[in-house]
């Protein structure tokens, strides 16, 4: 699939089975986001070579903590977490156009310096750039709940990727997993519970960190009623 929106051209996905947790949709772009596309991303964004792989001196030009977010939307929080954190490196995948040149954007008029973007798909590009042991923290923060039993396969906290981000984790590196859908929380306690090499930090759900910003969406589900569902499991040592 190739990426048309805003003069980016490159992959969003080779991969082959036809799954996906997301799907693309023609959303429009304000010129603020088009022109940080056009702009920002050879400056901001990886277009990574499989030949190569990823890490925290590619973001920050030295060793330092570094922590992939799957899925960051519009960004407003990744970039809040990045600025809160000066001293981790962060890598942010989305799909998404618009809220890529929006995190774009953000990146420059904050003057952040630890945040780097990639528009491709994580699962793959996850596999193919982030060498084993590589990262010590994963964030995935309301991915698509896909609620209709029928989408399920396509959620993103699934077995397999579940493995693929514990084999890229230090040990005792983490997964940090929030959601206002409760059924798919209780479905993604069950998957990490599975996987041999993590274990719960918590007796079941965490606490929200004090750097993770409390979104809009979020405001809203908690106005609503439903509860928010915070898990933090981490790489056996």
């Amino acid at each position: 699939m190739e990426s048309k929106a805003a003069g980016l051209t490159g992959p969003l996905s080779s991969r082959g089975d036809g799954i996906h947790s997301y799907v693309i949709r023609a959303g429009r772009m304000s010129d603020v986001q088009k022109d940080a596309m056009i702009r920002l991303y050879p400056v901001y964004g990886f277009t990574w070579d499989p030949e190569r792989t990823l890490g925290p001196a590619d973001i920050l030009g030295r060793e330092a903590p570094f922590v992939v977010e799957v899925g960051f939307g519009m960004g407003q929080a990744t970039a809040d977490i990045a600025e809160a954190l000066p001293d981790t490196a962060f890598l942010g995948f989305e799909v998404h156009a618009p809220g890529v040149g929006r995190l774009l954007a953000e990146i420059e008029a904050r003057g952040i310096r630890n945040l780097r973007v990639s528009r491709h798909d994580a699962v793959e590009a996850i596999a193919a750039v982030l060498a084993p042991g590589s990262v010590d923290g994963f964030h995935v923060f309301f991915p698509d709940p896909w609620p209709k039993k029928r989408h399920h396969k396509r959620r993103i906290m699934n077995a397999a990727f579940v493995r693929l981000m514990s084999s890229r984790l230090k040990p005792g590196g983490y997964i940090y997993y929030a959601t206002d859908w409760e059924e798919y929380a209780e479905a993604t306690l069950e998957t990490l519970l599975a996987e041999p090499t993590l274990e719960n930090a918590h007796e079941r759900w965490a606490e929200r960190r004090s750097w993770r910003p409390v979104t809009k969406f979020e405001r809203r589900a908690i106005e609503d009623g439903r509860p928010i569902r915070e898990l933090e499991f981490r790489r056996r040592t």
